[in-house]
């Protein structure tokens, strides 16, 4: 279940016990969650700032823009695609064993092999793995896209102003 909070207090009950109250515009409907305390089961809760998925836009800008900086490198967008990733993308770092690093590479869009590690007197590969844009939300995309306009200017490539790149990002919720 996902909704939007637009507040959220810290009470404490009969049993000196902390409850969160969070409250909500939204209708919500919690008995699924009721039932499944009522069985004795816990429930994952998380709890984060709220973020508009980027819109359409910015994914279509963002390949007209690869398109183009492809052209002047003599390149493909795929591969000029990956390359931006790993400048401007969003990643987690990631150890694994040294049999798997191929596997690993071909779960993630791209992947930087950082050397090896010893925890707690295993060997491992650290990897820098990057998500693709398509999970990405606004603010991701923003600095993503920001990125390839900045690249695009240093190649002489004809992006949108400034001024429309700001409508741009204030659209998308950043």
């Amino acid at each position: 279940m996902k909704f939007k909070a637009n507040g959220v207090r810290l009470q404490y009950n009969e049993s000196r016990k902390v409850e969160i109250v969070i409250n909500t515009d939204e209708n919500v409907h919690i008995e699924d969650l009721k039932e499944i305390i009522a069985k004795g089961k816990e429930l994952n809760v998380e709890i984060k700032q709220f973020r508009r998925k980027r819109s359409m836009d910015s994914n279509a800008y963002m390949w007209v823009l690869l398109s183009k900086m492809a052209d002047v490198l003599k390149t493909t967008k795929d591969e000029l695609y990956l390359r931006i990733l790993s400048r401007y993308g969003v990643f987690t770092h990631v150890v694994v064993k040294e049999n798997v690093v191929e596997r690993v590479k071909s779960e993630w869009k791209t992947v930087r092999e950082l050397g090896k590690v010893i925890i707690n007197g295993q060997e491992g590969v650290q990897m820098q793995c990057f998500f693709g844009s398509h999970d990405y939300n606004s603010k991701e995309m923003s600095v993503l896209i920001e990125g390839i306009v900045s690249e695009c200017k240093e190649l002489g490539i004809e992006t949108i102003s400034n001024r429309e790149l700001e409508i741009m990002k204030n659209a998308w919720g950043r």
